[in-house]
């Protein structure tokens, strides 16, 4: 590996930005190593004539194309933070299950063995230096925000979920969360998109109409959903965009059949990361 680990995480955990009237970018999420999934995401940030976009990790993991993913997330992106897969990819899978933890070393394999030095460099040297927080301060329309980008929570940055269901069988967890969001907090890790407010409670895009105002003192965790292998029972890539002080859900179809195919010609890559893609499971 090209970092240590125990010299890296003090170094890069968190860094902050201050750009002002950023009235327009993308938020995208758990690519997952899926080209046909992240091309059409970033097509359609492309159409919007957004020029922006912040990643919140896990660019590898699960599927088929990390070192064509992580090319991309590199040249497209103004700044992504470290996944819970990138992180297994640089060290070791921690708390996987076996399917995951194979396709880890898979990734792990395919991005050290790459022919050409510089690339290879180039991506591990990306990876080894992705910090677990970034901080925005801006201004989105009229009103000033601070938006923490975290990977799982702002507790735990990379490894911790936040359920939906956490604001019902966990409310004391949600407060806790809370109390480390200054105003606004995306998040993904979970693959399931929607608004968390300090209530606590928890709203699903369809109930927002997929549009969220960010206003002034309302605290909103905002989990993107996933760019390359949704997980709520429904097949389309998924993020988020920002326009002024409004954010918006996105849901594109893509060609998933084609990177089921790519999956299960890969002996390390178990089946089932194929089949989950045709259902959002």
């Amino acid at each position: 590996m090209l970092v240590k680990e125990e010299n890296r995480v003090s170094s890069i955990e968190y860094r902050e930005s201050r750009i002002e009237n950023r009235d327009m970018f993308a938020v995208i999420s758990d690519i997952h190593s899926n080209l046909e999934a992240l091309t059409t995401v970033l097509g359609d940030i492309e159409k919007r004539g957004i020029k922006t976009i912040y990643c919140l990790g896990d660019v590898v993991g699960y599927g088929p194309d990390p070192r064509q993913c992580l090319d991309l997330i590199i040249d497209k992106t103004s700044w992504c933070v470290l996944g819970n897969h990138d992180y297994a990819a640089l060290y070791e899978p921690t708390n996987f299950n076996y399917a995951a933890e194979q396709a880890s070393f898979w990734t792990r394999e395919v991005l050290e063995t790459e022919q050409q030095a510089a690339g290879r460099n180039r991506r591990w040297s990306f990876l080894g230096e992705l910090p677990m927080r970034r901080t925005l301060k801006t201004k989105l329309g009229k009103n000033t925000a601070t938006i923490d980008f975290v990977h799982a929570s702002p507790r735990r940055p990379i490894n911790e979920y936040i359920f939906p269901d956490d604001v019902y069988t966990n409310p004391i967890k949600v407060s806790l969360l809370f109390e480390q969001v200054r105003h606004i907090c995306f998040i993904g890790h979970t693959h399931l998109p929607g608004v968390f407010l300090d209530e606590p409670d928890f709203y699903l895009p369809a109930e927002l109409g997929d549009v969220y105002p960010i206003i002034d003192g309302e605290k909103a965790i905002i989990n993107t959903g996933s760019v390359g292998q949704p997980r709520d029972k429904d097949s389309r890539a998924s993020y988020v965009y920002i326009e002024e002080n409004k954010l918006h859900f996105v849901r594109l179809k893509y060609d998933f059949k084609t990177t089921a195919k790519k999956i299960k010609a890969i002996e390390q890559l178990d089946n089932f990361q194929a089949e989950r893609l045709s259902d959002g499971r």
